[in-house]
């Protein structure tokens, strides 16, 4: 048996962090190793433990979400954050991603949902519910003449890739909706991040979508 993925509830409900708690017990591939109540008992917990994912809530008194992600990379703490959280300001999410948060999720979610997110930053990846990209998009819409365009452009195939990405679909699905070898979701979005000049796909959906360039239709398939 493989062992448990170590998650730290950081959310100053304790009645929320109690169900949060209680869901994930029922997967063997999970263990609550912490429940801290805001940012500073966080800080003080990962100080001197470790956890392989952090789920953090953003509206909290004192040390909030974001300035939480902010005291992590300051301190050097690593354990990716999946923000799990209600979600009704579309500057909060677009802030807790660019403080380094590695995935998002609505508190709405299903069990399954949540302990996919909760893979998929264990494994070293990034998460974006569907629902979170299209609040985005509306956030940085803007009018055409407004957009600087990257000098670096992508390709169709690059913005096929980009898009799906920005769904939430993993290489994996990319590759099996796109039709594509999963080593070529992989290269191109590797070409993807180096055109952009950022190092995970987060980070390229955020610049991607502050530019304009996934708010134009999609290109044909190439």
């Amino acid at each position: 048996m493989s062992t448990p993925i170590r998650v730290l509830l950081v959310d100053d409900q304790n009645l929320v962090r109690e169900g949060i708690r209680s869901l994930l017990a029922l997967s063997a591939e999970v263990e609550v190793v912490g429940e801290c109540a805001d940012g500073d008992e966080a800080l003080e917990f990962l100080a001197g433990q470790e956890a392989d994912v952090v789920l953090l809530d953003l509206r909290m008194p004192g040390r909030d979400g974001i300035a939480t992600l902010h005291s992590m990379r300051e301190r050097g703490i690593v354990a990716p954050v999946l923000v799990l959280t209600t979600f009704d300001d579309d500057e909060l999410v677009l802030g807790a991603l660019q403080a380094g948060a590695k995935g998002y999720l609505l508190k709405d979610v299903t069990l399954e949902q949540l302990l996919g997110g909760i893979r998929t930053l264990a494994a070293g990846g990034s998460l974006l519910q569907p629902a979170v990209t299209e609040r985005l998009l509306r956030a940085f819409a803007r009018p055409a003449a407004d957009v600087t365009p990257h000098p670096k452009a992508l390709t169709g195939g690059e913005l096929d890739v980009l898009r799906l990405a920005a769904s939430g679909w993993s290489n994996r699905q990319i590759a099996q909706g796109l039709h594509l070898a999963e080593g070529t979701v992989k290269n191109r979005m590797s070409s993807v991040l180096l055109k952009l000049g950022v190092n995970d796909r987060i980070k390229a959906v955020l610049k991607a979508l502050e530019s304009g360039i996934l708010a134009t239709p999609p290109n044909e398939r190439r």
